[in-house]
């Protein structure tokens, strides 16, 4: 599935620092050459669209999902308010030839790192898009976390799977739609996956039963890992794996602490997005007694220096 922004207008900052690397800057493009074709065919129409109304001030980001085989996309509209101003550029980009399968508008009107509100609008078209990985299907709504590269998604769960072997009780932290917790199922394995995104949780559910997992083969829970293991005895221990796959910024302490001191299942699995918070668990990691089984690296975005990282530990 390709995934990705385009920003819409200027941003705002140090105009010193928006000449550095890591700035703030927008940078005009006319094509992402990593995208899928459609992707880019329909940013740019609702960019242009959006310009010629002049609505910039308005505006966030377009946040754009295409299958792999493109047959499936949908589009997001990130604005700081819901304006009026937005309806008829919006009516003339649904009419057009690049029209997505869904289209949203999600209002975003706080400060920080993140790309999307706490409200989102269905304006028209399906509610999610269908991706399958690994003889798996996979339905996405439009601010849920998904793997943006299917192939290095199929390449990363294969590795999962490796690692996690015969195991029959997985605890999946930080599971998303289910990209891992519906893999380790199907091969029969029971597993508690965390998310602390409901609504990807509620993709999740609706996962198991596309895919018509049985009752009770894997459930889940809505809410922040650091809370739900500590708060829900079900998560306390007894675990022959443990699948991480954390954000960007890494594991708070209190998961590690959890897992590796508290829990200590034989195999935990890592998936890390970035390495040098990675570097920085590592040496509380191996004090508690684990060692690395398996370093994998997988090139998630080619042409850029993001990798994620797949780390096989086992205990003793």
């Amino acid at each position: 599935m390709g995934h990705y922004a385009l920003a819409l207008r200027q941003a705002q900052g140090d105009p010193e620092r928006s000449r550095g690397v890591g700035s703030q800057r927008v940078i005009p493009i006319e094509e992402c050459p990593v995208h899928h074709e459609r992707g880019n065919r329909i940013a740019f129409a609702l960019r242009d669209y959006l310009q010629r109304a002049n609505v910039g001030a308005l505006l966030r980001h377009v946040i754009i999902r295409v299958t792999e085989d493109g047959r499936e996309a949908s589009a997001m509209l990130v604005v700081y308010r819901n304006d009026k101003s937005l309806r008829a550029p919006v009516k003339k980009f649904l009419a057009s030839a690049e029209t997505p399968d869904g289209f949203f508008v999600n209002i975003h009107d706080k400060p920080g790192p993140f790309m999307v509100g706490d409200e989102t609008i269905k304006i028209d078209g399906r509610s999610h898009v269908k991706e399958v990985v690994g003889g798996v299907s996979y339905l996405v709504s439009p601010t849920a976390f998904f793997q943006t590269n299917v192939g290095a998604a199929a390449a990363i769960v294969k590795l999962v799977l490796e690692e996690v072997g015969a195991a029959k009780s997985v605890l999946d932290l930080y599971c998303g739609t289910g990209l891992f917790s519906l893999q380790i199922a199907k091969a029969g394995a029971r597993v508690l996956g965390i998310e602390e995104n409901r609504l990807a949780i509620k993709d999740a559910e609706a996962n198991v039963r596309l895919n018509r997992i049985p009752d009770g083969q894997v459930r889940f829970i809505a809410g922040r890992v650091e809370d739900s293991i500590r708060l829900n005895r079900n998560t306390a221990g007894g675990w022959d794996a443990v699948v991480m796959d954390p954000p960007r910024q890494g594991c708070p302490p209190s998961v590690l602490s959890a897992v590796f001191e508290q829990m200590r299942p034989p195999k935990v699995v890592y998936v890390s997005c970035n390495p040098d918070a990675l570097a920085k668990e590592l040496p509380g990691i191996l004090r508690a007694g684990y060692s690395l089984a398996r370093v994998q690296a997988v090139d998630m975005f080619p042409h850029t220096n993001h990798i994620e990282t797949v780390i096989a530990f086992q205990r003793g």
